[in-house]
């Protein structure tokens, strides 16, 4: 069986093949050079508590906007 190229592949679609094929090393670490290269995650340290959200608003409006996007796909 051929190897898929991942390269090729959709950031989404790549996702949904790495959840389908758990045990399929390359594509994981495809898809987590993919997620690195793309850079669009926020970094913040270690909540002491729920309360620290409260200090990144531009954390919880990126996971607002993520979820909205997941949940009314265009």
């Amino acid at each position: 069986m051929s190897q898929p190229n991942f390269q090729a592949m959709s950031q989404k679609d790549l996702r949904d093949y790495v959840l389908a094929h758990r045990d399929d090393q390359d594509a994981f670490y495809a898809y987590v050079d993919r997620l690195h290269a793309e850079g669009n995650w926020v970094e913040m340290p270690a909540l002491q508590s729920e309360q620290d959200l409260e200090n990144y608003p531009e954390f919880t409006e990126h996971i607002r906007k993520s979820s909205e996007r997941r949940n009314n796909p265009a």
